[in-house]
């Protein structure tokens, strides 16, 4: 394995690791109608509602599938909302125990940790708003459980510093690896599963993908020719990805992350 790579943090950007205690309530839902996504928009807003520990709320709109594994219909949006500590139990009954509208289906309801190194943005992050070439990429993956430990270090050693110089460099708005700490609700027809959810902003008129991003990131660091293709190649013994998608981002009110996150690794 190509020798450890050092990350990129500096006093711009920020990066958020699993000791900080970042909570991620993730919600997967189907509501086709534009009137059940104004009302989620309008909730995403108003996230102060959830409580003081809430950190704000974002919500995406399918668009694309980059690509696909799986045979369950590809559902409408996502929701992330985000907590210090914990997620309240008034939240949880909010957003997941309360009956949904007929014209709403919440197919998943998850809590989310954040990847070790692996997730960052900029301090001053207000959304991809000015960014009109970017789509949110959701990439939803299943790691198998005896390559947990080893997949979490790739991220930590070689992904998560090459995403954050891409990060760093404005190419990516954001790059959050996040992984699935406990299912809340699951619907029985929902024929897919993941444990791992990678959000990033980017322009997907020439994305080939992570690997080729993050060996291109790395190399300019790397004069030796350490074999990044193999390693990342060495991801798919690790894991599958049954999902990825390209999103609207419809809400970003996430912006107080960058606020959170602690600077000045190195």
């Amino acid at each position: 394995m190509p020798e450890t790579v050092s990350s990129y943090c500096d006093a711009h950007l920020a990066q958020i690791e699993p000791d900080d205690r970042l909570v991620v309530l993730a919600r997967t839902i189907q509501a086709p109608d534009p009137e059940i996504e104004s009302a989620l928009k309008d909730g995403a807003v108003n996230w102060e509602r959830l409580g003081e520990t809430c950190l704000g709320q974002a919500l995406y709109r399918h668009r694309a599938v980059f690509q696909n594994a799986a045979e369950a219909s590809v559902w409408s949006h996502l929701e992330l909302s985000y907590f210090r500590n914990t997620v309240p139990a008034d939240a949880i009954l909010d957003l997941v125990i309360r009956p949904q509208t007929a014209e709403t289906a919440l197919l998943r309801a998850e809590i989310l940790l954040s990847t070790p190194s692996s997730f960052v943005l900029p301090r001053d992050w207000q959304g991809s708003a000015g960014r009109p070439e970017w789509q949110a990429s959701l990439e939803y993956i299943q790691v198998h459980s005896p390559y947990l430990g080893e997949y979490r270090n790739v991220m930590r050693e070689f992904c998560g510093p090459a995403a954050t110089k891409l990060v760093r460099a404005g190419k990516f708005g954001t790059f959050r690896a996040m992984e699935t700490a406990v299912v809340l609700y699951r619907d029985p027809k929902l024929k897919i599963d993941w444990n791992q959810i990678h959000l990033c902003e980017l322009d997907t008129s020439d994305f080939g993908g992570f690997g080729q991003e993050f060996e291109a990131a790395l190399r300019e660091d790397s004069p030796n020719g350490a074999d990044f293709e193999g390693m990342f190649a060495g991801l798919d013994r690790m894991r599958t990805v049954p999902r990825w998608t390209f999103n609207d981002s419809v809400v970003e009110a996430d912006t107080a992350l960058g606020r959170y996150g602690r600077s000045g690794r190195g």
